[in-house]
């Protein structure tokens, strides 16, 4: 039920069983069997059914749930240093843009220069600005620099760009894949949105209903900048079928 110690290049998990307490007394799985791995650098998306568990999966890596079977090992040295993105900013809103960010950091770190960080995300004149001076896209920019300006050994993602309209969820996707490939590191983002993942990620880990486990995984070989409209609606429709009903 721990983490592993240890060096590893790549996030491996193995969950055997996560199960929630119902309200008739008795319990329910919500994760069994659950085994996949995230190769070094990787960008993956997870994907399946509203309620399968990919919330519950990310809370166990991040050790927010340690009431489960299994093991998981995370990647880095001497304890992974971890930049998670929730569905919420999460900001303190008696602290700048720039102090949120600065928190994270650890404290021989704290007086990084963040110029090219904050300039990358479109933050350079937000720097200064308090949480509820911003629109609900510019705090999960100010997130998202909280969770990369660490230098992640991994970087956990749980659908940082719900409840955000299209144009400004598609403007974020960009910065995001942006400020990765001028810091590549693992990377595993839960999603429900499969024209996004197929977007965003290297490989797309597919689930299945509650309760979860993997039925299969969906690589994408080509460069980002070769996926043009008519390339990801193919890779749409190879998807389709090989996970038909799927999602």
């Amino acid at each position: 039920m721990h983490p592993h110690a240890g060096a590893a290049a790549r996030l491996k998990v193995d969950i055997a069983r996560k199960s929630f307490r119902a309200s008739n007394g008795g319990a329910f799985d919500v994760l069994r069997d659950l085994s996949f791995e995230v190769s070094e650098n990787e960008f993956a998306c997870i994907l399946g059914p509203s309620g399968c568990g990919k919330t519950t999966t990310l809370r166990i890596l991040l050790g927010l749930d340690t009431d489960y079977e299994g093991s998981f090992q995370l990647p880095g040295e001497g304890g992974a240093r971890i930049g998670a993105v929730f569905q919420e900013p999460l900001l303190l809103p008696w602290r700048t843009v720039e102090q949120n960010v600065r928190l994270a950091l650890p404290l021989d770190l704290r007086g990084r220069n963040l110029d090219s960080l904050f300039n990358s995300l479109g933050l350079k004149e937000m720097r200064g600005f308090y949480p509820g001076e911003l629109s609900l896209g510019l705090a999960r920019r100010a997130a998202l620099a909280r969770a990369i300006a660490i230098d992640p050994d991994i970087l956990l993602l749980d659908e940082p760009f719900v409840s955000l309209d299209e144009p400004t969820a598609q403007q974020l996707r960009h910065l995001l894949l942006a400020v990765w490939s001028e810091r590549p590191t693992t990377a595993l983002m839960v999603t429900h949105n499969l024209r996004e993942a197929i977007m965003l990620s290297d490989r797309i880990i597919v689930l299945s209903e509650r309760p979860s486990h993997v039925i299969g995984t969906f690589d994408i070989k080509l460069p980002r900048q070769y996926r043009s409209d008519q390339v990801k609606m193919d890779l749409l429709r190879s998807f389709n079928r090989k996970f038909p009903d799927r999602i």
